[in-house]
């Protein structure tokens, strides 16, 4: 499990046809060979390791299904190690499990902060809900608007610093996945056809 909260941004030195090699420091500190590392929000598992870097075997469907197929060499992405037993939670339950990509739509500043308008593909808009928690590229992030095809998110100076945010422009493609928790919800509500629990129910009772 991660929380979404990036260690450091690491740079893609190479990329096999099945496997990924990354240049980092930090994320290196009491890693072993088959720990997790979540890779722009995708859960990887370390095959190797030198002292300026790893390597994580990926596998197609997993570039089928994410935007890693897109990230070049040299390029930087937001790394995280599986969170620890007893280690702080600061963002949410993130799985490492992509859902989808998005496409980034517009970037517009506001004083400090900047505002990243995404467009979802496929049904994924059904898992966004605003105030509600998204990682983007494994970013933990709040959806601070909900608009039609869209939603978007307001960065803080820190968070595209530290992470490959600052790289965004309208056109990037970017690794989506919706709180766990409502997919749980969803899941449950199609498939237990006696449930008497409703969308207006969960509205009502302030749990949507």
């Amino acid at each position: 499990m991660f929380t979404g909260i990036i260690e450091e941004c690491g740079i893609l030195k190479a990329k096999g046809s099945g496997s990924l090699t990354i240049a980092a420091s930090k994320v290196l500190e009491n890693t072993a060979i088959g720990d997790s590392i979540a890779v722009n929000g995708v859960c990887l598992t370390v095959t190797g390791f030198t002292n300026e870097g790893f390597t994580c075997d990926v596998m197609p469907q997993t570039l089928r299904v994410s935007g890693l197929s897109m990230v070049s060499v040299g390029d930087e992405v937001n790394l995280e190690r599986a969170m620890a037993a007893g280690g702080r939670f600061g963002g949410h339950i993130v799985s490492g499990h992509i859902d989808g990509i998005g496409t980034v739509k517009s970037v517009k500043t506001e004083g400090n902060a900047v505002w990243v308008e995404i467009e979802p593909e496929g049904d994924l808009m059904s898992g966004i809900i605003e105030k509600g928690s998204v990682a983007i590229d494994g970013v933990s992030l709040t959806v601070a608007k909900r608009s039609g095809a869209t939603f978007s998110v307001s960065l803080i100076p820190h968070t595209r610093e530290e992470t490959n945010m600052k790289q965004w422009i309208p056109g990037r493609m970017v690794n989506l996945e919706t709180d766990v928790i409502g997919k749980y919800v969803r899941s449950y509500m199609e498939t237990e056809k006696k449930s008497n629990i409703t969308m207006d129910f969960l509205y009502e009772h302030g749990f949507a």
